[in-house]
């Protein structure tokens, strides 16, 4: 038997966009609170700290980093909820 590893899916997306530090952060903490364990959460940033800062949030908090995509002018920052 092999698994495999699948990509999660989004349960929600935030548009931080335009937003500055610590916006897109502040933005992604109050969407954790709402959530339910297990959901992911995606964040548009086009701050360049958000590369940094939500991760090392994500890392303090107990939640897990999906990763980070670079698209057209923002970065999109998936976050799993684990607690």
């Amino acid at each position: 038997m092999t698994a495999t590893l699948t990509t999660p899916v989004v349960t929600r997306t935030i548009d931080a966009r335009g937003s500055f530090c610590p916006g897109p952060l502040m933005e992604l903490i109050r969407a954790i609170r709402e959530a339910a364990v297990g959901d992911v959460l995606e964040v548009y940033s086009t701050d360049a700290g958000s590369r940094n800062d939500i991760p090392k949030w994500v890392e303090k908090a107990g939640h897990r980093l999906v990763g980070i995509e670079t698209r057209d002018g923002f970065d999109a920052i998936v976050v799993e909820k684990l607690r």
